[in-house]
């Protein structure tokens, strides 16, 4: 078999994300398998959403089944196709919804997210607007035959960025955002910092109090719990005119809104979330993508799941024709299924590529080795119905450690000894899969 070929930064973010728990945010292709059903409903999603319209799903898997791997593996997808995302987890300090700052925190998550493709750490908003105006000056200098320094350039940029952010203005909160903008463009023309960081801190909503606003930009209105989204539809629209594709937004973690224990609260959250639903789906929102990562409990529970409110209950309940390995992935809600051995093994094989080329090791796993691991693990769990990546990957590669560190042991004298003990996610307990515990998700 060929040497995998990966760059040494991107196996060393790899092992330590998953040795830790953790999804790393490159590199998911060198190790994704099974799930290509799934990923082809969402890639379609972003079709759709650079021709100008827009989606919404959920991606619902128990602990440990996929959920954040595939919203990761997603996010790569759109950068690279020239989308702008965001993302953000849910938590009882970040929700949709709130009194107490919950819902723009969520917002301003998300704005510190913002990633590109030539940017994909986040952070991305101030470069998105610095290569909009860069772009209409090159635009301006091809048209008119001017220079930045020629008397008249910067009226005929500013006429063009006004001209632009025309578009937005009919929208709900439409001309503050566009006069936003504009003040950062004008700041970016004469070189005030101040106002550009007081035009991104607007836009990424920062302001506490109109009045603060009011004397910084002369907008009089702030970016808050109440018209957060609004803001991002806005943003949507923007990304689409200034030459992107669109916005990709991730939400992951929702069974935070499962676990408020307010009723009230729980249904505006959930109020907030049908809204988001509703634009969608009924071309109410332009280049706009949001998915929604959850438990199943977060979805299906009778008391204080989706399905609580029947108005979800038409709109997310399985058809009556989907089953076990027969799934309709072009609904609002895609459910992940357990993966097959033959896809765990997979999996195994790529986790143990990548190990390999980080450590320059010759030794390999052999096939026997590989069945002999799984099925170490399947009796340790009690049952094939448990076997998901997020319970066996950290095992897995504390094994490929384990045997890097100590040459002179065999495969089967680590997994059969005292070397291989089950993380917590992967011990066969009664603790609620949403519980404070069981927080590993792959």
């Amino acid at each position: 078999m060929a040497k995998l070929k990966i760059p040494k930064r991107v196996s060393t973010t790899l092992l330590s994300s998953l040795s830790a728990g953790v999804v790393p945010r490159i590199g998911l292709e060198h190790i994704a398998v099974g799930r290509e059903k799934e990923m082809a409903a969402l890639l379609q999603d972003l079709d759709n959403l650079a021709a100008g319209g827009a989606a919404f799903r959920f991606v619902v898997g128990r602990y440990g089944s996929g959920k954040s791997f595939i919203l990761q593996l997603l996010r790569n997808h759109a950068m690279e196709q020239g989308f702008v995302v965001a993302d953000v987890d849910l938590s009882p300090e970040r929700r949709l919804a709130g009194t107490d700052g919950q819902g723009v925190a969520t917002y301003r998550e998300l704005m510190r997210n913002i990633a590109t493709k030539t940017h994909p750490n986040g952070g991305a908003l101030g470069l998105i607007l610095e290569k909009w105006i860069s772009s209409i000056q090159t635009q301006v200098a091809e048209t008119s035959g001017l220079r930045p320094n020629d008397s008249g350039f910067d009226d005929q940029v500013e006429s063009t960025i006004l001209s632009a952010v025309k578009n937005i203005e009919g929208l709900v909160h439409g001309f503050d955002f566009a006069t936003v903008v504009t003040n950062y463009w004008r700041g970016y023309r004469l070189d005030e910092k101040e106002k550009k960081d007081a035009a991104l801190r607007w836009l990424r909503g920062e302001f506490a109090t109109k009045t603060e606003a009011k004397a910084a930009l002369g907008v009089r209105i702030i970016i808050d719990d109440d018209t957060w989204y609004d803001y991002v539809k806005l943003f949507a629209k923007f990304a689409a005119d200034i030459g992107y594709k669109g916005l990709l937004v991730l939400f992951d973690e929702a069974v935070h809104l499962w676990k408020i224990t307010n009723a009230v609260s729980r249904q505006n959250n959930y109020d907030k979330l049908l809204a988001m639903f509703n634009d969608t789906m009924q071309g109410r929102a332009e280049h706009l993508g949001i998915i929604v990562g959850g438990t199943p409990k977060f979805l299906e529970d009778p008391k204080r799941g989706l399905f609580n409110d029947p108005a979800w209950t038409r709109r997310t309940a399985k058809s009556r024709f989907a089953k076990a390995g027969l799934q309709d992935n072009s609904g609002p809600v895609i459910q992940l299924e357990t993966l097959t051995q033959q896809e765990i093994l997979q999996l195994l094989q790529r986790l143990a590529d990548v190990h390999t080329t980080q450590y320059s090791s010759e030794k390999k796993i052999t096939k026997s080795e590989f069945d002999e691991f799984l099925q170490e693990i399947i009796s340790r769990l009690g049952a094939n119905a448990l076997l998901t990546p997020g319970e066996i990957v950290r095992d897995f590669l504390s094994v490929l450690n384990i045997l890097q560190q100590n040459p002179e042991m065999s495969f089967g004298q680590v997994i059969h000894g005292a070397g291989l003990q089950l993380t917590t996610a992967g011990k066969k307990t009664n603790v609620d899969e949403d519980g404070e515990v069981a927080e590993f998700t792959l």
